[in-house]
């Protein structure tokens, strides 16, 4: 049980039901409510008066807040995850959502990988009317093949081909003076080994290989099989994929000033790549959806942003990487937390 959820326990019948009809009502309309108006729309018959009691106590509890002089109440960011843990209703895609996202996804298989995320993006952005994001390991497909291309004395260029044939290649440090069939002895006993691995099964796969003396080469084809590997998969695990679509989304009905302040503040966010990815980065370890309300993580502490995202798999189930949306606290959760979950599944599903 979550922590929201476990909070929620201790609150009457009464008191839940109030306090879900305020955060619902805060995320249809971003206004606060008062007790005339509750006492309206609850499924129980209350006076102003007892709401107001009820009110009062949610208010300390730090479920609810009074904004400057109004009447009314606002959830605060811990009555919105205490919602979000234990009353929340979470809808289910109607059959159109489906398609669209069927469409977009499992119609790609001629494209990159890259390419499809990046039209991911776009389009949980467009359902959602928030911001897409997605991270991933630059490097998702297996390797194909590997090639050392001599480029003058201590300098080699590694040549990776992909099983999707993208083509990536990067410069290297070499011992000077090294034969040119040292390059292909390397070459050759890399592509027996790692077709069809990731860059980091095939680092530890080779590193294990050459510790316990597997590898019959000499000292100097050693060298390089290490260094080119140690030199890709090194920069690699500081190039993560960072796809984030539809910022301007989070600019529509803005009715305050205090709104355009928060949504500069989730723009300067977004510009902040490595905190971006490594708040994403948290995602990865998580089985399901995650969700990041406000300043529960430093990065929207002053944007009050919500983050809905879920990881995704290759045919191993290893997760390679993470999707969702941004937007502000007030999104629609119980639309939103499937729509991510559902496309998540769906770019597993093609990534096997």
């Amino acid at each position: 049980m979550t922590e929201g959820a476990s909070e929620l326990t201790k609150l009457s019948d009464r008191s839940r039901t109030i306090l879900r009809q305020i955060v619902e009502s805060y995320l249809e309309t971003g206004e606060p409510v008062g007790s005339r108006n509750l006492s309206r729309v609850l499924p129980m018959t209350l006076s102003p008066a007892s709401i107001r009691n009820v009110m009062s106590d949610l208010e300390q509890l730090g479920l609810i807040v009074a904004p400057h002089t109004s009447a009314g109440r606002l959830p605060t960011q811990l009555g919105l995850r205490m919602f979000v843990d234990g009353l929340l209703e979470v809808g289910d895609l109607t059959s159109k959502e489906r398609r669209q996202i069927e469409a977009h996804i499992t119609g790609k298989h001629s494209t990159s990988v890259d390419d499809v995320l990046r039209e991911v993006g776009e389009m949980i952005s467009g359902l959602s009317h928030c911001a897409g994001v997605v991270l991933t390991d630059k490097q998702v497909t297996r390797l194909k093949h590997m090639e050392f291309v001599l480029l003058e004395p201590g300098k080699a260029l590694v040549v990776l081909v992909g099983e999707d044939q993208t083509v990536e290649n990067r410069i290297i440090s070499i011992p000077q003076g090294l034969p040119p069939s040292a390059l292909a002895e390397a070459a050759n006993y890399l592509n027996a080994h790692i077709r069809g691995l990731t860059m980091g099964e095939a680092r530890a796969r080779i590193e294990l290989q050459l510790q316990s003396s597997r590898a019959e080469l000499d000292e100097l084809t050693k060298r390089v099989i290490q260094t080119g590997l140690a030199e890709w998969s090194g920069s690699l695990d500081d190039r993560k994929s960072l796809i984030v679509r539809g910022q301007a989304n989070l600019l529509k009905d803005l009715n305050a000033q205090e709104d355009l302040e928060r949504i500069r503040h989730l723009f300067d966010d977004l510009e902040r790549k490595r905190d971006l990815v490594q708040l994403l980065g948290l995602s990865e370890s998580a089985d399901g959806v995650r969700i990041f309300i406000g300043s529960e993580n430093k990065l929207f502490s002053l944007s009050g942003s919500s983050l809905i995202v879920a990881p995704f798999h290759d045919e191993r189930r290893k997760v390679v990487g993470v999707l969702g949306v941004i937007g502000p606290t007030r999104i629609n959760y119980a639309r939103i937390i499937p729509m991510v979950d559902y496309t998540a599944k769906l770019v597993s599903r093609l990534l096997t």
